[in-house]
Protein backbone atom coordinates (compact mmCIF):
# COMPACT_ATOMS: atom_id res chain seq x y z
CA UNK A 1 0.00 0.00 0.00
CA UNK A 2 1.17 3.23 -0.60
CA UNK A 3 3.52 4.39 -3.86
CA UNK A 4 6.01 2.44 -5.07
CA UNK A 5 8.64 2.52 -8.12
CA UNK A 6 9.95 0.28 -10.23
CA UNK A 7 11.70 -0.59 -13.50
CA UNK A 8 9.87 -3.12 -16.20
CA UNK A 9 12.00 -1.93 -19.14
CA UNK A 10 15.24 -0.13 -19.78
CA UNK A 11 14.57 3.36 -19.68
CA UNK A 12 11.45 3.15 -17.78
CA UNK A 13 9.94 3.59 -14.27
CA UNK A 14 7.04 2.79 -13.38
CA UNK A 15 5.41 5.15 -10.43
CA UNK A 16 2.42 3.04 -8.82
CA UNK A 17 -0.17 4.33 -6.60
CA UNK A 18 -2.04 1.99 -4.02
CA UNK A 19 -4.25 3.25 -1.66
CA UNK A 20 -7.67 0.95 -0.88
CA UNK A 21 -10.33 1.05 -1.16
CA UNK A 22 -10.36 3.58 -4.11
CA UNK A 23 -7.24 5.60 -4.01
CA UNK A 24 -8.22 8.51 -2.65
CA UNK A 25 -4.94 9.94 -1.08
CA UNK A 26 -4.28 10.84 2.40
CA UNK A 27 -2.07 14.07 2.41
CA UNK A 28 1.24 12.50 2.77
CA UNK A 29 0.23 10.52 0.05
CA UNK A 30 0.04 13.44 -2.16
CA UNK A 31 3.54 14.41 -1.07
CA UNK A 32 4.64 10.63 -1.66
CA UNK A 33 3.56 10.83 -5.24
CA UNK A 34 5.63 13.97 -5.89
CA UNK A 35 8.52 12.64 -4.11
CA UNK A 36 8.30 9.07 -6.54
CA UNK A 37 7.36 11.55 -9.74
CA UNK A 38 10.31 13.91 -9.02
CA UNK A 39 13.28 11.33 -8.06
CA UNK A 40 12.30 8.94 -11.09
CA UNK A 41 12.42 12.07 -13.41
CA UNK A 42 15.99 12.61 -12.09
CA UNK A 43 17.82 9.56 -12.36
CA UNK A 44 19.69 9.53 -15.81
CA UNK A 45 18.85 6.00 -16.71
CA UNK A 46 15.38 7.20 -16.96
CA UNK A 47 13.90 8.41 -20.31
CA UNK A 48 9.89 8.09 -19.50
CA UNK A 49 8.02 7.10 -16.70
CA UNK A 50 4.37 5.25 -16.24
CA UNK A 51 1.92 6.41 -13.49
CA UNK A 52 -0.32 3.83 -13.16
CA UNK A 53 -2.81 2.56 -10.21
CA UNK A 54 -3.72 -0.77 -8.17
CA UNK A 55 -6.93 -1.71 -7.18
CA UNK A 56 -10.55 -0.24 -8.47
CA UNK A 57 -9.62 2.67 -10.09
CA UNK A 58 -7.01 5.15 -10.88
CA UNK A 59 -7.63 8.01 -8.80
CA UNK A 60 -11.20 9.21 -6.64
CA UNK A 61 -8.99 12.00 -5.42
CA UNK A 62 -8.39 13.66 -1.98
CA UNK A 63 -9.77 11.41 1.05
CA UNK A 64 -12.33 13.09 2.11
CA UNK A 65 -12.76 11.31 5.09
CA UNK A 66 -9.32 12.29 6.72
CA UNK A 67 -10.61 16.11 6.31
CA UNK A 68 -14.26 15.22 7.92
CA UNK A 69 -11.55 13.95 10.87
CA UNK A 70 -9.65 17.61 11.08
CA UNK A 71 -11.38 20.16 13.31
CA UNK A 72 -9.08 23.11 11.89
CA UNK A 73 -8.17 23.40 8.35
CA UNK A 74 -4.88 21.44 8.63
CA UNK A 75 -5.97 18.76 6.44
CA UNK A 76 -7.41 20.75 3.29
CA UNK A 77 -4.35 22.71 3.41
CA UNK A 78 -2.63 19.50 3.20
CA UNK A 79 -4.31 18.40 0.38
CA UNK A 80 -4.03 21.72 -1.46
CA UNK A 81 -0.91 21.69 -0.88
CA UNK A 82 0.04 18.29 -1.61
CA UNK A 83 -1.96 18.10 -4.55
CA UNK A 84 -0.70 21.04 -6.22
CA UNK A 85 2.70 19.16 -5.32
CA UNK A 86 2.25 16.13 -7.13
CA UNK A 87 0.10 17.74 -10.21
CA UNK A 88 3.44 19.72 -10.46
CA UNK A 89 5.41 16.32 -10.26
CA UNK A 90 3.91 15.09 -13.15
CA UNK A 91 4.38 18.43 -15.30
CA UNK A 92 7.80 18.84 -14.29
CA UNK A 93 8.81 15.01 -14.43
CA UNK A 94 12.37 15.51 -16.53
CA UNK A 95 10.61 13.11 -18.78
CA UNK A 96 7.47 12.25 -20.28
CA UNK A 97 4.83 11.10 -18.29
CA UNK A 98 2.52 8.14 -19.63
CA UNK A 99 -0.44 7.71 -17.79
CA UNK A 100 -1.90 4.24 -17.53
CA UNK A 101 -5.84 4.95 -16.21
CA UNK A 102 -8.59 2.64 -15.34
CA UNK A 103 -11.84 2.64 -13.89
CA UNK A 104 -12.42 5.98 -11.63
CA UNK A 105 -10.41 8.92 -12.63
CA UNK A 106 -11.96 11.47 -10.36
CA UNK A 107 -10.94 15.07 -8.94
CA UNK A 108 -6.94 14.98 -7.94
CA UNK A 109 -6.97 12.32 -11.12
CA UNK A 110 -7.78 14.83 -13.03
CA UNK A 111 -4.99 16.80 -12.40
CA UNK A 112 -2.79 13.96 -12.53
CA UNK A 113 -3.78 12.81 -15.77
CA UNK A 114 -4.35 16.23 -17.03
CA UNK A 115 -0.52 17.30 -16.57
CA UNK A 116 0.54 13.89 -18.44
CA UNK A 117 2.21 14.00 -21.65
CA UNK A 118 -0.15 10.91 -22.80
CA UNK A 119 -2.78 9.21 -21.34
CA UNK A 120 -3.54 5.61 -21.91
CA UNK A 121 -6.99 4.21 -21.12
CA UNK A 122 -8.50 0.97 -20.52
CA UNK A 123 -12.49 1.25 -21.63
CA UNK A 124 -14.01 1.43 -18.12
CA UNK A 125 -12.27 4.20 -17.63
CA UNK A 126 -14.19 7.56 -16.32
CA UNK A 127 -12.97 10.85 -15.76
CA UNK A 128 -14.46 13.71 -14.01
CA UNK A 129 -14.78 16.44 -11.17
CA UNK A 130 -17.29 15.72 -8.59
CA UNK A 131 -15.77 18.30 -6.63
CA UNK A 132 -19.07 20.67 -6.56
CA UNK A 133 -20.64 17.41 -4.83
CA UNK A 134 -17.57 17.62 -2.31
CA UNK A 135 -17.62 20.87 -1.29
CA UNK A 136 -14.74 21.43 -3.16
CA UNK A 137 -13.38 23.43 -6.28
CA UNK A 138 -10.00 22.62 -8.38
CA UNK A 139 -8.58 21.22 -11.29
CA UNK A 140 -10.65 22.70 -13.89
CA UNK A 141 -7.25 23.75 -15.55
CA UNK A 142 -6.54 20.22 -15.68
CA UNK A 143 -9.70 19.11 -17.40
CA UNK A 144 -9.50 21.15 -19.95
CA UNK A 145 -6.50 19.91 -21.41
CA UNK A 146 -8.82 16.72 -21.64
CA UNK A 147 -11.84 18.17 -23.14
CA UNK A 148 -12.85 21.36 -24.63
CA UNK A 149 -13.37 24.90 -23.01
CA UNK A 150 -17.73 24.39 -23.42
CA UNK A 151 -17.97 20.54 -22.27
CA UNK A 152 -15.15 21.34 -19.16
CA UNK A 153 -17.62 23.97 -17.94
CA UNK A 154 -20.88 21.19 -18.40
CA UNK A 155 -18.76 18.39 -17.07
CA UNK A 156 -17.58 20.71 -13.99
CA UNK A 157 -21.01 22.04 -13.12
CA UNK A 158 -22.78 19.27 -13.46
CA UNK A 159 -20.49 16.91 -11.69
CA UNK A 160 -20.48 14.17 -14.72
CA UNK A 161 -17.78 12.25 -15.73
CA UNK A 162 -16.46 11.41 -19.73
CA UNK A 163 -15.92 8.35 -20.80
CA UNK A 164 -11.88 7.31 -22.09
CA UNK A 165 -13.82 6.78 -25.73
CA UNK A 166 -14.92 10.20 -25.22
CA UNK A 167 -11.83 11.80 -24.68
CA UNK A 168 -10.17 9.53 -27.13
CA UNK A 169 -12.76 11.24 -29.65
CA UNK A 170 -11.21 14.52 -28.28
CA UNK A 171 -7.53 13.72 -28.69
CA UNK A 172 -6.08 13.74 -25.26
CA UNK A 173 -6.42 9.91 -24.83
CA UNK A 174 -3.78 8.42 -27.10
CA UNK A 175 -5.74 4.65 -26.85
CA UNK A 176 -8.25 3.19 -25.05
CA UNK A 177 -7.90 -0.90 -24.44
CA UNK A 178 -9.35 -3.83 -22.95
CA UNK A 179 -8.34 -3.34 -19.04
CA UNK A 180 -6.54 -6.19 -19.00
CA UNK A 181 -4.14 -4.90 -22.06
CA UNK A 182 -3.96 -1.35 -20.02
CA UNK A 183 -0.57 -1.90 -18.34
CA UNK A 184 1.13 -3.24 -22.16
CA UNK A 185 -0.45 -0.94 -23.97
CA UNK A 186 1.13 2.12 -21.45
CA UNK A 187 4.27 0.33 -21.35
CA UNK A 188 3.91 -0.20 -25.26
CA UNK A 189 4.17 3.37 -25.77
CA UNK A 190 6.93 3.85 -23.20
CA UNK A 191 9.30 2.04 -25.22
CA UNK A 192 8.55 3.52 -27.93
CA UNK A 193 9.70 6.70 -26.39
CA UNK A 194 12.79 5.25 -24.75
CA UNK A 195 13.99 4.27 -28.21
CA UNK A 196 14.77 8.31 -28.32
CA UNK A 197 18.15 10.08 -27.01
CA UNK A 198 17.24 10.70 -23.08
CA UNK A 199 19.13 13.92 -23.10
CA UNK A 200 16.98 14.68 -26.50
CA UNK A 201 13.90 13.81 -24.61
CA UNK A 202 14.61 15.96 -21.35
CA UNK A 203 15.10 19.17 -23.78
CA UNK A 204 11.90 18.28 -25.98
CA UNK A 205 10.13 17.70 -22.18
CA UNK A 206 10.98 21.51 -21.48
CA UNK A 207 10.61 23.16 -24.98
CA UNK A 208 6.88 21.90 -25.30
CA UNK A 209 6.32 22.16 -21.27
CA UNK A 210 8.05 26.46 -22.34
CA UNK A 211 5.33 26.98 -25.00
CA UNK A 212 2.04 26.08 -23.24
CA UNK A 213 -0.42 28.35 -23.44
CA UNK A 214 -1.90 28.64 -19.96
CA UNK A 215 0.77 28.46 -16.96
CA UNK A 216 -1.00 25.26 -14.98
CA UNK A 217 0.83 26.13 -12.03
CA UNK A 218 -0.54 29.83 -11.28
CA UNK A 219 -4.05 29.04 -12.74
CA UNK A 220 -4.50 25.67 -10.38
CA UNK A 221 -3.34 27.43 -7.65
CA UNK A 222 -5.88 30.31 -8.51
CA UNK A 223 -8.13 27.72 -8.46
CA UNK A 224 -7.75 26.69 -4.83
CA UNK A 225 -7.85 30.58 -3.74
CA UNK A 226 -11.88 29.57 -4.13
CA UNK A 227 -11.58 26.45 -2.61
CA UNK A 228 -10.45 28.91 0.40
CA UNK A 229 -13.22 30.87 0.08
CA UNK A 230 -15.36 27.96 0.31
CA UNK A 231 -14.07 26.47 3.32
CA UNK A 232 -14.34 29.65 5.07
CA UNK A 233 -17.77 30.40 3.82
CA UNK A 234 -18.79 27.22 5.47
CA UNK A 235 -20.62 26.09 2.09
CA UNK A 236 -17.64 23.83 2.04
CA UNK A 237 -18.67 21.80 5.36
CA UNK A 238 -22.25 21.75 4.64
CA UNK A 239 -21.88 20.23 1.00
CA UNK A 240 -18.66 17.74 2.61
CA UNK A 241 -20.98 16.57 6.05
CA UNK A 242 -23.45 15.37 3.00
CA UNK A 243 -20.20 12.95 1.69
CA UNK A 244 -21.15 9.51 2.74
CA UNK A 245 -24.97 9.58 2.90
CA UNK A 246 -26.94 6.57 1.50
CA UNK A 247 -27.29 8.79 -2.42
CA UNK A 248 -23.70 9.64 -2.35
CA UNK A 249 -22.44 6.34 -1.93
CA UNK A 250 -20.62 4.41 -4.79
CA UNK A 251 -17.67 3.38 -6.52
CA UNK A 252 -16.89 7.52 -6.96
CA UNK A 253 -16.50 7.53 -2.55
Amino acid sequence: MGVSTSSPDKGIAQVTVDFPPVNALPVQGWYDLADALLAAGRDPETRVVVLAAAGRGFNAGVDIKEMQRDTGHGALIGANRGCYAAFSAVYECEVPVVAAVHGFCLGGGIGLVGNADAIVASEDATFGLPELDRGALGAATHLSRLVPQHLMRALYYTSRTATAAELYQHGSVWKVVPREQLLDEALDLAREIAQKDGYLLRLAKAAINGIDPVDVHRSYRFEQGFTFEANLSGVADRVRDTFGAPEKTGKEA
